[in-house]
């Protein structure tokens, strides 16, 4: 980002362009211009893309590369470049580096990105389902044993708790939200949902989310989200 000082040199020059040129100007932090440069462009609001999109551009790019990205892996990849093309393909082309072979599943490319692998992640959640502290607390364990991520084990776990929420209040949203959820055991979320006495509820992703973002500015990760699970799981 420019100076208030290097903004009002280029203000003068917005004000009298050469006839044959045209500024494009790019910004992620539109609220940091001046209003005196605003009022000089035409505005467009760039979207970013959405997990969907950047799903079917990397299996696309892997596709052309000799490499076949499976569904859930592409889903995992897309959620790791977090509404970016350029991220997705970068994470793309690590995944296709560090393959040791043309066929990239969720679980290599969980342990290339520091994503979990789905049976952790399973473990996890069923444990949150049925209380079971000791459980819960292992998986997260493992998962620091294993480097992943806690950022994307977070996110991860939100979705699939959000999911089970939603389908039990929402049944209707089936299709939509089971397709648009990168867990590979859906039998088991669906399982979850109908169950009326699950200690999954509002309150738990109330919490999981505060969790999350606890876990982004602290020095131990994992230490919101063991007690969230120890809050979570307790028995009442």
């Amino acid at each position: 980002m420019l100076t208030k000082e290097a903004f009002n040199a280029l203000l003068k020059t917005l004000e009298e362009p050469p006839s044959h040129v045209i500024f494009i100007l790019a910004t992620t932090e539109a609220d940091r211009l001046l209003d005196t440069i605003l009022s000089r462009c035409q505005v467009f609001t760039m979207r970013s893309p959405s997990r969907e999109v950047l799903a079917s551009v990397v299996t696309d790019v892997a596709k052309k590369e000799g490499f076949t990205l499976q569904k859930e892996a592409a889903d995992l990849v897309a959620m790791a470049a977090d509404g970016s093309f350029r991220d997705a393909l970068g994470v793309m082309q690590k995944v296709i580096l560090a393959s040791g072979d043309k066929i990239g599943g969720a679980d290599e490319v969980a342990a290339i990105i520091g994503a979990p692998k789905a049976e952790l992640m399973n473990r996890l959640l069923a444990s949150l389902h049925t209380s079971d502290t000791t459980t819960a607390l292992q998986a997260i364990a493992d998962a620091t044993a294993a480097h992943v991520d806690m950022k994307i084990f977070c996110r991860l776990l939100l979705e699939r708790v959000r999911t089970i929420i939603l389908l039990r209040n929402a049944p209707a949203l089936r299709d939509h939200l089971l397709n648009a959820s990168a867990a590979t055991d859906t039998e088991g979320i669906e399982a979850m949902a109908a169950e009326p006495k699950s200690a999954i509820n509002s309150h738990t992703l109330l919490k999981l989310l505060e969790a999350t973002q606890l876990s982004a500015r602290v020095s131990m990760p994992a230490l919101p989200l063991e007690l969230f699970v120890i809050e979570a799981t307790a028995k009442k």
